[in-house]
């Protein structure tokens, strides 16, 4: 593949460039932020630069949406007095020594008593089990509410299935009927949740980010840029 720049605005865009046995130019912005063009063995290089400088608007748009992803901090270090997000709201970590292993709520701190409070890694361990267990929870229950904003449109409710994602935050498995969901998003508020859900949902009508599916999305929730304007802002 051979590598590619054009200017847009102040802004350079990169992008590799391979020749395919088709008929259209194919964009492709993946989520580690590279931009991959598929062009027509005919199409000269002229052409398809004008073509990619004509799509830059959107290039930088969906770039910009998949750096939402990338970490917004330093790695956490799992100890007491840390700040930890759960359902939209910040808490204290407290690493309690025990003769038992629970996680819970109370007041402004997450209690994690431990058999190990000195392990970070078992501390680390010990709540994302709890974030998971409290994720499969809420996330159906934000699913099924979802529910009632889309069914008229033939968009059945989906298994959901909770799972480490490292550039997304959620992801669609038309064919099982299945959404996937970042553990992650049970840091986020529960409107910013149910964004990313409907956003899955309305692939099983419209698989890729097109125009259509925009429209779509802006029709079952019309305020869906606000949620995702603040979802970007969630500390993970």
């Amino acid at each position: 593949m051979l590598e590619h720049i054009i200017k847009y605005g102040k802004k350079n865009i990169n992008f590799s460039l391979e020749r395919e046995p088709r008929k259209t130019l194919k964009i492709s912005v993946l989520p580690d932020l590279s931009i991959k063009v598929s062009a027509p063995y005919e199409l000269s290089t002229e052409n398809i630069l004008s073509k990619v400088k004509g799509r830059a608007p959107w290039i930088t748009k969906q770039i910009d949406y998949f750096k939402t992803f990338l970490p917004k901090e330093p790695p956490r270090q799992y100890i007491s007095g840390e700040t930890h997000y759960y359902f939209g709201r910040q808490y204290r970590l407290k690493v309690v020594q025990a003769t038992f292993q629970e996680v819970k709520l109370k007041g402004k701190y997450i209690f994690i008593n431990s058999l190990q409070p000195e392990n970070k890694t078992h501390t680390k361990v010990l709540l994302y089990k709890w974030y998971k267990f409290r994720a499969e929870e809420m996330f159906k229950m934000i699913t099924e509410r979802s529910n009632d904003k889309i069914k008229k449109y033939g968009i059945k409710v989906p298994h959901i299935e909770v799972k480490i994602m490292k550039s997304r935050w959620g992801s669609c498995m038309h064919s099982k009927m299945k959404i996937g969901l970042n553990i992650e998003l049970i840091k986020a508020p529960s409107h910013c949740i149910e964004y990313v859900i409907i956003h899955e949902m309305c692939h099983f009508k419209y698989p890729n980010h097109t125009k259509q599916f925009y429209n779509f999305l802006t029709l079952v929730m019309p305020d869906w840029e606000k949620c995702k304007a603040r979802l970007e802002k969630v500390i993970i």
